[in-house]
């Protein structure tokens, strides 16, 4: 689709100008726009905020986390800092420069750009985070299991993958249907999402995002060495908990 924004990191810019403005309600969203011109608004204070306002799926799958934790797609670093603060030895992975740089001015000691597959596998984590619904970023039917490789080649024994998602088929039918629909018919996942983050006149690239059930992020796992082994349920969003088999070893 044609613009008139320029493409650059407006996901970081974004969480730099509210980081810089003081954290101010109501100022500074995250606009999401889906590529049939559906689009959400998100008050950006919501990426910095503590344990005491994460929704409670993120806080209940955050409080599983064990040994070196991997945080994939940290963000401003909201659910990092407080794992850093408890003594946890905490990575903050995102592709973003500007969120990386808020990330160190809030004080995150560890951070890498890039994403799972660019990590060399010296690195080794017993927990990966993908919470704030970053579940999405297994992508597509195809993508997903290779998100799921790169992370078991990073996993040391028994590690988990703690995740919250969003189930597609739980949307409301007459704002996303027709989508979800389309999707189906060009052989996708239902809740393959097209997006792109905007603000003020930057634009991300357009990206796709899963919106995954959690049956089917259960069959996405098949070959992986991962096996969903717990899930909490809140409407529409959840938690689910993935263990790596005790005979997968990385690779």
């Amino acid at each position: 689709m044609s613009s008139e924004y320029m493409i650059g990191d407006a996901w970081g810019e974004l969480l730099r100008d509210c980081h810089a403005a003081g954290l101010p309600a109501g100022r500074y969203y995250e606009i999401c726009e889906r590529d049939d011109g559906y689009i959400s608004a998100y008050d950006a204070v919501g990426f910095f905020e503590g344990p005491g306002g994460w929704p409670p799926l993120d806080r209940w799958a955050c409080e599983q986390a064990r040994g070196r934790v991997l945080d994939v797609g940290v963000g401003a670093g909201r659910f990092s800092l407080p794992l850093q603060a408890d003594g946890v030895d905490v990575v903050g992975l995102d592709v973003s420069p500007g969120a990386l740089k808020v990330c160190a001015e809030r004080g995150l000691g560890s951070t890498v750009r890039g994403t799972a597959g660019d990590l060399d596998d010296m690195r080794r984590f017993d927990s990966f985070l993908l919470l704030g619904k970053n579940l999405g970023l297994l992508e597509s039917r195809e993508q997903g299991p290779r998100l799921l490789a790169a992370l078991r080649r990073l996993a040391r024994p028994g590690a988990r993958i703690l995740g919250t998602g969003v189930d597609p088929y739980l949307l409301d039918g007459a704002v996303h249907g027709a989508y979800l629909a389309k999707n189906r018919r060009h052989g996708r996942l239902s809740g393959q999402m097209r997006l792109r983050l905007r603000h003020l006149l930057t634009a991300t690239a357009w990206f796709d995002y899963l919106f995954v059930s959690p049956a089917e992020l259960s069959g996405m796992t098949a070959g992986t060495g991962w096996s969903v082994v717990d899930t909490r349920t809140d409407g529409a969003q959840y938690a689910a908990v993935l263990a790596l088999a005790p005979d997968a070893a990385p690779h």
